[in-house]
């Protein structure tokens, strides 16, 4: 199936994602610990996949979701690597939440949730 993913869409998603991804911080204290433990990391997934639709507009949602996912997942996996360099940015705002701060495997199932939901919704989106 041709796809054509309109780009303001994906964008709006992007913006709408990373908001949510943020307020998910404020308001942790209020939401039960299972969740708090995947949905920032699945919003984040999420606002990645959105982000790649928007880049390969024309290209199926298996193909975004599996570039999102491997992005997602080389960013966790750099995690293990530690130079003064890289923490040093880390350690910055951006930094730290574009790259993270240490490695952890539940963080790969959180990535794996959100760019599912991510390809659900490019798929209803996407439905003609």
């Amino acid at each position: 199936m041709v796809v054509k993913r309109n780009r303001w869409t994906y964008l709006a998603l992007v913006v709408i994602t990373m908001l949510l991804g943020l307020g998910s911080r404020q308001f942790s204290g209020y939401l039960p610990k299972v969740i708090n433990f995947y949905l920032g990391d699945a919003l984040w997934a999420l606002m990645i996949f959105f982000l790649f639709a928007c880049i390969f507009r024309n290209k199926e949602t298996f193909g975004v979701a599996a570039i999102a996912i491997l992005f997602a997942y080389g960013i966790e996996i750099s995690q293990l690597y530690h130079a003064p360099w890289i923490d040093a940015l880390r350690q910055t705002t951006l930094g730290g939440l574009v790259l993270g701060y240490g490695f952890l495997w539940r963080d790969l199932a959180a990535y794996t949730i959100g760019v599912g939901i991510g390809a659900l919704v490019d798929q209803k989106i996407n439905l003609k």
